[in-house]
């Protein structure tokens, strides 16, 4: 785009079309453990209870919290180019699935699975 407000929509459009959702349970965390990753880069998403709050270095909390995610604790592994780490972590929480999705590739009720 050759004007500043012409590249300003294009951008808007672009983020709206690569929109994730996040699975979250009661406590406002993820629903399991996940490593994302990108590159070199790894990112450990584990769930925390209640009363937690967002353990995760810079690149990770800046998306963690965009995400809305309230209880959460992260290790970034291998390499720690913010890039790839910011990618590692929304690839982590784009792979996140909820308990009806897991049984239903299970084949098993949700009872069994959170059980």
């Amino acid at each position: 785009a050759t004007e500043i407000p012409e590249a300003i929509r294009k951008g808007k459009e672009d983020a709206a079309k690569h929109l994730i959702t996040v699975a979250l349970n009661e406590n406002e965390s993820i629903t399991h453990d996940f490593i994302g990753k990108f590159g070199g880069a790894s990112v450990l998403l584990k769930t925390a209870p209640e009363g937690t709050g967002v353990i995760a270095g810079g690149p990770a909390r800046a998306v963690i919290e965009m995400a809305g995610i309230k209880n959460i604790r992260t290790k970034s592994l291998g390499s720690n180019n913010k890039q790839n780490v910011v990618l590692a972590t929304i690839e982590g929480l784009r792979q996140i699935k909820t308990p009806e999705e897991v049984s239903k590739l299970r084949g098993k009720s949700i009872e069994e699975i959170l059980g």
